[in-house]
């Protein structure tokens, strides 16, 4: 073993720099990294971290304030969603592009959703054409076109939309009437009325609508009628009235179509010569055809034996 009086000093005259303890000393180090092609620049990065300075700690909050910079920036976009950029209060613009998606961390992000909204009115109770108090309800299908326009131009868009289509439905109703009660004999093209106007209605609809809607950059992709009646304080004598006027058209069919039948009958008696009858008998032969084809029921036949004119 080796005399404690050979070494070149004793613990105690140790510098502080020499002596064997845990502690981290700024007097020397020594770092060796072997087994890689980049020990080089390993070893100075160690060095970096064990003695960290002033430039390290600036690379530090740099690093961290670029990192907070670039995930405040993200949002997620969903399909068939917008967002509005605003920048202090100014419009940037809209992004419509699915998925992660980043902007400038400044800019407010205003999600909108496009795709299509269903609203069906309620029954509303107004008077058509011709004074007559009806019931009537739509079903309208809309969406965001312009999401400019529905985010500034208008308070709250959807409200926007409930208070428009009701108003649109209500002068629709006011424009035409719910029935024609007109001569159907009559040689004037029929009447447009809510009944029986159809797509025609359903166009004149979305038209209204559209017109309305256009300030607050809503489409309208369909708008329909859903419910279309009488109000109930005239619906019973509404309902006779259409009762009579189906009896009265049918009748006037079937008289028709019997004038047809005895003129047919009196003709084909002429032309082949079987009778030959007079302006009397003719009127009666007439007047019996007549009660036979445009009676309500069956005719009994009575079978005369003696001549043509007893």
């Amino acid at each position: 073993m080796t005399d404690v009086s050979t070494r070149p000093w004793a613990d105690d005259a140790k510098p502080a720099s020499l002596r064997d303890d845990d502690k981290f000393h700024e007097e020397c180090g020594v770092v060796g990294i072997w087994g890689s092609a980049d020990a080089s620049a390993l070893a100075a990065l160690a060095l970096f971290v064990s003695r960290p300075s002033a430039l390290m700690l600036g690379v530090a909050i740099v690093l961290m304030l670029g990192t907070l910079w670039c995930l405040t920036g993200l949002y997620m976009l969903q399909p068939n969603q917008a967002a509005l950029l605003t920048l202090f209060g100014s419009y940037r613009g809209t992004d419509r592009v699915g998925g992660l998606r980043w902007a400038n961390v400044f800019y407010s992000k205003d999600k909108i959703s496009v795709r299509a909204h269903n609203f069906n009115s309620e029954k509303l109770k107004v008077n058509d054409q011709r004074g007559n108090p009806i019931e009537i309800a739509a079903a309208i299908v809309w969406r965001v076109e312009d999401t400019a326009r529905a985010k500034f131009d208008v308070e709250d868009f959807e409200a926007y939309v409930l208070t428009q289509a009701e108003a649109a439905v209500r002068h629709l109703a006011s424009s035409y009437a719910y029935d024609n009660f007109d001569d159907p004999l009559a040689t004037k093209p029929a009447e447009v009325t809510l009944r029986s106007g159809g797509d025609e209605i359903g166009k004149a609809l979305r038209d209204e609508l559209q017109v309305r809607f256009a300030l607050a950059g809503i489409e309208v992709i369909d708008a329909k009628l859903t419910h279309l009646a009488y109000a109930p304080e005239i619906a019973g004598t509404m309902l006779r009235r259409q009762q009579a006027e189906a009896v009265i058209a049918a009748r006037t069919k079937i008289v028709q179509g019997a004038v047809g039948m005895v003129e047919l009958a009196l003709n084909g008696l002429s032309e082949r010569g079987l009778v030959d009858l007079d302006d009397e008998r003719k009127a009666a032969m007439v007047s019996n055809l007549l009660v036979v084809l445009c009676s309500d029921h069956d005719a009994t036949p009575v079978v005369n034996a003696g001549t043509l004119y007893n």
